[in-house]
């Protein structure tokens, strides 16, 4: 795992070394670079060693010094590349890197190489007879990939902030991406939150001619639900020990690796079935797993996983995260975040990773799970919200919302109050913008008190409003999957642990992203996921051998935090530093608002809160 970063025109040595440095955290283990004068072509590299430790540096070159690349991530079907790449008459020069098997996978299939692996990966490969650059994100974006395109320079970086590091870039915020930054609490690809920059989306890869800058852009792969009917024939056994055998293999696959590696517990399903997944590839006391508890009880899952680690057998440690805690963590935090969020659980999965890291370098998630598998709570909101749909007229939404308002305020975990305005907030907006509307730190219908020039709601989602309208998935549940899986997962979830962990220098791997698995999923019709009801059905079929009734059976809570009760008193003073476009003074109100108690505007502060802290800590430009 690592940080890579690069450019082509504009710029010198000094923008390059700068660019590193921000990603230096990502990277703690060694530096590499690489300069071309001629073709003012600039490649960096920092280096988190995980595999391959004695060599596997970059920028890594192959034996006739015709191509190169810089790369971030992990490839898990390596050993198998490898093999066929040897058998074409390919001679490595590493035992067992993944790094070489790229350069060599593009030798042999040249742009086509992205489609081929199975991994988590972000790289650059300077083709040097081409004269031109071949950047490639994985399928679902676990590793972060921004450039800025222009006629006089082409930068990339593996964060936003190494990006902006470079002279030539400005941090300006996007008037468009602030706007969609508070309509889905975080920014979907391509956008990224200043104006000029961008994100490659998962699943493409790009080429950039180094003599014109010229840039194309493709997909590779992408995440499309094509259920096969004829699979139901098989019965739910059979389908329960299919899914069963590839997590087992996807988890045995992520466990190989040259450094200590643990898993992450938090006493929910997905991350306990990793851990019992893992205890059939090693033995269970060689396994370390970590969880954060909380004070606030609604919030906390650490007895959960206490019981599932007393069932496996592992070595399990355990930390508490209390508002104390949380003061001097949340801003340090917020200002490396690097792109605001709408997501709080940024700081215990900052926590726990802070936590692992102090034991091993590598940590396995279960990031995924719910998307894949139908596991979050608008799913079982989607036939009732049909029948709320068809039978209420829409004046009578507003009617219904100011009813709402009377149920008392609670700050518990996913009280009955939240979700209640959350579902009525989604249904008051056309049904292509329930999924991301349900999920907003700001009410669509509220966004012009905020901005001094607001945008239609359906402008705002346009990317959720197309794949719902016009994607492939002909009913709800599915058209819910990819959303989630499309949309939040990439842009949300993966950004979060990423970032969170990448702070600390810790690698995480997402078991439920595996090709192989991922494939049986959108082949997978959906009543295998959502049945009745009940969410992660074949799932917890596939689970029953391996943990207790208990686990599989118990509802899922969620890894958040008690923040609304925090942004009461954290912190001391709301920050109102100015935002072009945006209003302070509506922003001030909504900050007294929230702490009077009059409402619960916590994902809206929360997000603000990202959005001052990310602005403020924007790199200066260097000499």
């Amino acid at each position: 795992m690592c940080g890579i970063a690069g450019f082509v025109g504009r710029g010198d040595q000094s923008d390059l070394l700068a660019m590193t440095r921000a990603l230096a955290h990502r990277g703690p283990d060694g530096e590499g670079f690489h300069i071309d004068a001629d073709l003012a072509l600039h490649l960096g590299h920092r280096r988190l060693a995980v595999r391959d430790l004695s060599g596997g540096g970059q920028p890594m070159w192959n034996a006739d010094a015709t191509i190169c690349v810089v790369y971030n991530g992990e490839i898990y079907n390596h050993e198998a590349l490898r093999s066929e790449l040897q058998a074409a008459g390919h001679v490595f020069a590493t035992s067992h890197s993944d790094t070489e098997v790229l350069i060599h996978g593009y030798a042999e299939w040249g742009v086509d190489l992205a489609a081929r692996l199975n991994g988590m990966f972000a790289f650059a490969l300077f083709d040097v007879a081409r004269k031109r650059l071949y950047l490639a994100r994985d399928r679902f974006g676990e590793k972060p990939l921004y450039y800025c395109a222009r006629r006089d320079l082409f930068a990339f970086g593996s964060e936003l902030g190494a990006l902006v590091a470079h002279r030539g870039i400005d941090p300006v915020p996007s008037s468009l991406s602030l706007h969609k930054l508070f309509a889905y609490g975080y920014l979907p690809a391509p956008h990224a939150l200043y104006e000029g920059t961008s994100k490659l989306p998962g699943g493409h890869y790009m080429t950039v001619d180094l003599a014109t800058l010229e840039v194309r852009t493709q997909a590779y792969w992408r995440f499309v639900l094509d259920p096969d009917e004829a699979l139901a024939a098989r019965g739910t056994d059979a389908l329960a020990e299919e899914l069963r055998a590839l997590f087992l293999e996807a988890t045995s696959r992520r466990l190989v690796s040259d450094v200590p590696i643990g898993v992450f517990l938090s006493g929910g399903l997905d991350s306990s079935a990793i851990l019992a997944a893992a205890a059939q590839s090693r033995p269970a006391g060689e396994l370390r797993s970590f969880t954060i508890g909380f004070n606030e009880p609604s919030y906390d899952e650490s007895a959960f996983a206490r019981q599932v680690a007393d069932h496996i057998g592992s070595d399990h440690n355990q930390r508490v995260l209390g508002l104390d805690d949380a003061r001097d963590l949340i801003p340090s935090i917020l200002s490396r975040v690097d792109e605001p969020t709408a997501d709080p659980s940024i700081i215990p999965t900052h926590v726990l990773s802070a936590f692992a890291r102090e034991h091993v370098t590598v940590a396995l998630s279960g990031d995924g799970g719910d998307e894949l598998f139908a596991g979050y709570d608008p799913f079982k909101a989607l036939k009732p919200a049909g029948i709320y749909s068809a039978l209420v007229p829409a004046p009578l939404h507003q009617f219904f919302r100011h009813c709402a308002d009377y149920i008392p305020r609670s700050t518990r975990n996913m009280s009955l109050d939240f979700k209640v305005r959350r579902t009525l907030m989604g249904l008051s907006q056309p049904e292509s913008a329930w999924a991301p509307t349900w999920m907003a730190p700001l009410d669509p219908q509220s966004a012009h008190e905020f901005f001094d020039e607001p945008m239609r709601p359906l402008d705002v989602y346009s990317e959720a409003v197309d794949l719902w309208e016009t994607g492939p998935a002909s009913n709800r549940v599915d058209r819910l999957l990819q959303f989630f899986t499309i949309f939040y997962l990439q842009d949300d979830i993966l950004a979060k642990v990423d970032r969170a962990s990448m702070m600390t220098s810790l690698e995480t791997r997402a078991v439920f992203l595996d090709n192989d698995l991922v494939d049986f999923c959108c082949r997978l019709p959906n009543q295998f996921k959502f049945r009745n009801g009940q969410r992660k059905f074949l799932l917890k079929k596939a689970l029953e051998p391996l943990l207790p009734a208990s686990i599989v059976n118990r509802g899922k809570k969620g890894f958040g935090i008690p923040v609304a009760d925090w942004m009461r008193e954290i912190p001391k003073q709301p920050p109102l530093s100015p935002v072009a476009g945006m209003n302070t003074a509506r922003m001030a109100r909504a900050w007294a608002d929230h702490r009077s108690g009059r409402e619960d505007n916590r994902l809206l502060l929360w997000t603000w809160l990202g959005l001052q802290h990310t602005m403020q800590s924007a790199l200066p430009k260097g000499n």
